[in-house]
């Protein structure tokens, strides 16, 4: 009989934040208006579409907020 080993899903994945667009707007001090055009131009962080529902995970919004340094300032 061959032993099957079994992995639960890490605890990041199951603790993963989830954020609503007014989430990340008061979290970046910007209008929603702000946030809504960025994802009209593909400029914000990446989105999931739950039901009716747009959410973005605190993983995505690091990742993204890692490429918006402006090495000018």
């Amino acid at each position: 009989m061959s032993e099957q080993t079994s992995q639960a899903p890490s605890t990041a994945a199951i603790a993963e934040e989830w954020l609503t667009p007014r989430d990340i707007c008061r979290e970046l001090q910007i209008p929603e208006q702000t946030f809504y055009q960025w994802r009209v131009k593909h400029l914000g962080p990446r989105a999931h579409r739950i039901g009716r529902h747009l959410r973005i995970s605190r993983s995505d919004l690091n990742d993204w907020l890692e490429t918006t340094e402006d090495h000018f300032a």
